[in-house]
């Protein structure tokens, strides 16, 4: 069974006038079908306005559909006595870490959500180390959240996540605030959480390079998936993924530059490494 399944899902923004008034509806989400299975690792791409952080809120229950439906583990989540377990089930790592660092020191805020879990206390404190040892802070258990870099905020910001054990992991644009060595680092980790841990994960982001190892990636475009497939299949289709204001990784332009010159090279090459061997294959 899927893990994810929307189902025709719609989303509709309602803004009005300063009496009240219905002013214009904005459809964010427009009829969404897709599934993510357990285990998997899945990219969502898309430009500002897409609809994909729209979409993201709905996989926590932080939104309720106004259309169609979504099913979180097997939940309906417009169904309200599913919202706890859907949250549980789905645990959510925000843009901006210090918008879920509430504690004062690291261990207590990883702490903090099994213990509103009810968990009992020699449990939280085991969590809390595999959780902080899981993102490699282990070290920093004792810090205050308020002298780590951006990177290490995020990493905390994901241990909290996990030590409510939750099956999967949504991470909305979660390396948009940090510098190339703190994104490298978060996604680093998200990824060996996913390989190793067998967590699921779904990321939204809009760093072309961050999702060339995942399993799955859907593209967002006025509300809709318009792409789906494997990375290299995606990023295979350069020319597509421009009319959706959409870059790709730089390796995989400069590859697709060089077999628009002329020389035959594969599509969808994502690494530096692929880019080497199809060149020494020319010769």
């Amino acid at each position: 069974m899927s893990f994810i399944k929307a189902v025709k899902l719609i989303h509709e923004y309602i803004h009005r006038d300063d009496d009240g008034n219905v002013d214009h509806i904005e459809k964010a989400l427009d009829g969404v079908d897709l599934e993510m299975e357990p285990g998997e690792f899945v990219a969502i791409l898309g430009h500002n306005g897409s609809g994909k952080s729209t979409l993201a809120k709905h996989l926590n229950a932080i939104l309720n559909p106004t259309g169609g439906t979504l099913y979180v583990n097997g939940m309906d989540t417009s169904d309200a006595r599913n919202t706890w377990e859907v949250r549980k089930s789905a645990g959510m790592v925000f843009q901006n870490p210090d918008n879920q660092i509430i504690a004062g020191m690291v261990e207590e805020d990883v702490g903090f959500g099994p213990e509103n879990l009810g968990i009992p206390t020699d449990e939280i404190w085991e969590r809390v180390k595999t959780s902080l040892s899981a993102v490699h802070m282990e070290k920093f258990r004792k810090h205050s959240p308020n002298k780590l870099s951006g990177g290490q905020k995020q990493r905390v910001a994901i241990a909290g996540v996990l030590a409510m054990q939750p099956e999967c992991i949504v991470l909305d644009e979660p390396t948009a605030m940090l510098d190339p060595m703190g994104r490298r680092d978060v996604i680093d980790t998200i990824y060996e959480l996913n390989r190793t841990k067998g967590v699921t994960v779904i990321l939204i982001t809009h760093y072309m390079e961050e999702v060339t190892k995942a399993d799955r990636v859907f593209v967002m475009d006025k509300g809709r998936v318009v792409m789906k497939g494997t990375p290299r299949e995606i990023f295979s289709q350069v020319e597509t993924l421009k009319s959706y204001q959409l870059d790709v990784p730089q390796i995989t332009l400069l590859a697709h530059e060089l077999k628009q010159s002329g020389i035959d090279i594969p599509d969808g090459i994502l690494t530096r490494e692929e880019l080497v061997e199809a060149l020494c294959h020319l010769s």
